[in-house]
């Protein structure tokens, strides 16, 4: 069966990606994930790969182990962000802001994301919040990532975005992508998720609403990526708030 195309060839200044918001969204809010087929293409992998050796675009580099992350490194980008990752950072956070304030509602929460990015960021930093949280995420031979979450300080947008940049079976064997949901007195559900390259996933950084006989109640989830067996594997990982 022939693979979908949920964007059209993107990012030229004059144009924006088309993700089909209609059929993400329903499947971000039923599972708490939804990948985006064809996000970027072949090049613009490439052209986003080699970002990662131009140091002087990164506010910093971390090498997994050290911290006990798991076993591989990242880079955050420094703002100004590169074009195209601005591009895709801000033209896929209004809608998830309109889900996001829909998940808030239906937890009881008081907050409301406002419709634009730059809006948000202006709330990030007026809470010291200041410092750019796109990445590039590089793993090599027995290189893994450890289930966990991406928040960065007391403002946190619920919901986050990865990019493959590398086609699996050719450049990389393993190195899943792998999510996990916790929902209370249960054991956690897995889903490994088939990306190919240039394909993107959206998935809920902390917890999303799930409906049970009583209402809504929190689905905690977390996200990892399982051994790389061979060769080398990059991800583009987009989140909305920023850091401390």
């Amino acid at each position: 069966m022939p693979r979908s195309t949920a964007i059209a060839r993107p990012l030229p200044a004059s144009r924006a990606p088309a993700i089909e918001w209609d059929r993400v969204l329903p499947e971000l809010d039923a599972a708490g994930h939804a990948v985006v087929p064809g996000l970027l293409d072949a090049d613009e992998c490439a052209a986003v790969t080699r970002f990662y050796d131009k140091p002087e675009i990164f506010r910093s580099h971390i090498v997994m182990q050290r911290h006990g992350f798991g076993q591989g490194e990242y880079r955050y980008f420094a703002y100004p962000l590169p074009e195209i990752v601005a591009r895709l950072r801000e033209h896929a956070y209004p809608p998830l802001a309109r889900l996001a304030n829909t998940w808030n509602e239906r937890l009881g929460a008081a907050v409301e994301y406002p419709s634009t990015l730059a809006a948000f960021t202006a709330q990030c930093h007026a809470r010291g919040q200041k410092r750019a949280t796109p990445l590039l995420l590089k793993y090599g031979p027995g290189d893994y990532n450890r289930l966990h979450q991406d928040l960065y300080g007391d403002i946190y947008f619920p919901i986050q975005l990865v990019v493959l940049l590398s086609e699996p079976g050719r450049d990389f064997a393993g190195g899943e992508f792998v999510l996990t949901e916790l929902k209370p007195r249960m054991q956690s559900r897995v889903d490994v998720v088939p990306l190919r390259q240039g394909d993107a996933c959206l998935f809920a950084v902390n917890h999303h609403p799930a409906k049970g006989t009583r209402g809504y109640y929190r689905a905690g989830m977390r996200h990892g990526v399982s051994q790389v067996r061979s060769g080398h594997r990059m991800t583009l990982g987009i989140i909305f708030h920023d850091a401390r």
